[in-house]
C-alpha cells in the first residue's frame, strides 16, 4: 500500500512539473515575441494612409508612442476594415485602430480602450447635386455612398434605409462613385473628408457645413485580453498627461 501511495504521489509530482514547465514555456514564448499587433484600415487620412510604402499617421503614431511605454514593437497590418474587429475577435491581431467608433454592436463583440480623439461625421456633395443640405438626404432618388463596417454606413442605413445606402470598400472608392455620379453624397468622417475633397479639387466637391454628428474614437481589443487593456488604458493616461498625445493629433489636424 505505501508502494503504491509512493508511486502516486511520484505521477502526481511529475505531472505537476509538467504543467508548470509548460505555462513558464509558453509565458517565455508571449514574453520574447514582443510584439504588439495592429490592424488598421490605411485609406483614412490623417489617422492612417501611405507615405510611399509605410503606413503613417495618427493611429501609428499613438500605437507607436503606446508601444514604446510597453517596451514593445508595434506591428501594423492594412486590411479591409470590416475585418478588423473579427481580426481582433479571433486573436490575429491584438488590437484595432482606425477612426474607430465605439458603439454597441461594436461593444458586443470586442472591448475598447478610453478615447484618444474625437471625430465628427460629415457629408460629402457635389456641386449642382441633389444633396446640398442635409434635409435633402433624406428625398426620393438620394443614394447615399459610405464605407461598408463604418459609424457613417450604420447611421446612413438607421436614418434613411438601406434601400438608399451603398456601401463601398474604401472611402475612396465612395468618392469616386460621387464623382461618377453614382451617388449623391458620401458620409463619412471629417479629416479624411477634408483630404479626399482636397485631393479631388477639381470634381466640384464640397463638405456640407452642418456636421452629422461627433463621435470618440478608442482602440478595439479582444474582450478576453484584459490585461492588454489596462495597459493600453494606463500608457493613454500618460500620453495624455504629459501631452505626447495632443501633440501628435495636431501634427496632423491644423
Amino acid at each position: 500500500m505505501k508502494k503504491y501511495l509512493a508511486l502516486l504521489l511520484a505521477a502526481i509530482m511529475a505531472l505537476s512539473l509538467a504543467a508548470c514547465a509548460s505555462t513558464a514555456k509558453t509565458d517565455a514564448a508571449a514574453s520574447a515575441s514582443g510584439k504588439l499587433t495592429m490592424a488598421t484600415e490605411a485609406t483614412f487620412q490623417p489617422y492612417e494612409y501611405y507615405d510611399g510604402d509605410a503606413i503613417v499617421g495618427i493611429d501609428v503614431e499613438v500605437a507607436q508612442a503606446i508601444a514604446d511605454k510597453l517596451g514593445m514593437e508595434l506591428e501594423v497590418t492594412d486590411i479591409a476594415f470590416d475585418s478588423i474587429i473579427p481580426g481582433v475577435q479571433t486573436g490575429k491581431y491584438d488590437m484595432g485602430m482606425a477612426g474607430m467608433t465605439v458603439n454597441e454592436e461594436r461593444l458586443e463583440q470586442v472591448n475598447f480602450s478610453d478615447s484618444y480623439s474625437t471625430g465628427i461625421q460629415v457629408v460629402i456633395v457635389k456641386e449642382g447635386g441633389k444633396v446640398q443640405s442635409l434635409d435633402d438626404m433624406g428625398a426620393d432618388g438620394v443614394v447615399i455612398g459610405t464605407q461598408s463596417g463604418t459609424t457613417g454606413f450604420t447611421y446612413a442605413s438607421s436614418d434613411f434605409g438601406d434601400e438608399k445606402v451603398k456601401a463601398f470598400t474604401k472611402t475612396t472608392d465612395a468618392v469616386a462613385a460621387l464623382i461618377n455620379g453614382q451617388v449623391d453624397c458620401v458620409m463619412l468622417d471629417n479629416e479624411p473628408a477634408k483630404a479626399l475633397v482636397a485631393a479631388n479639387a477639381d470634381a466640384g466637391l464640397s463638405i456640407l457645413d452642418t456636421a452629422y454628428t461627433v463621435e470618440d474614437y478608442a482602440i478595439a481589443i479582444n474582450k478576453d485580453n484584459n490585461d492588454l487593456l489596462t495597459k493600453v488604458n494606463a500608457a493613454l493616461a500618460e500620453l495624455k498627461a504629459d501631452g505626447t498625445l495632443q501633440g501628435i493629433i495636431d501634427k496632423y489636424i491644423k
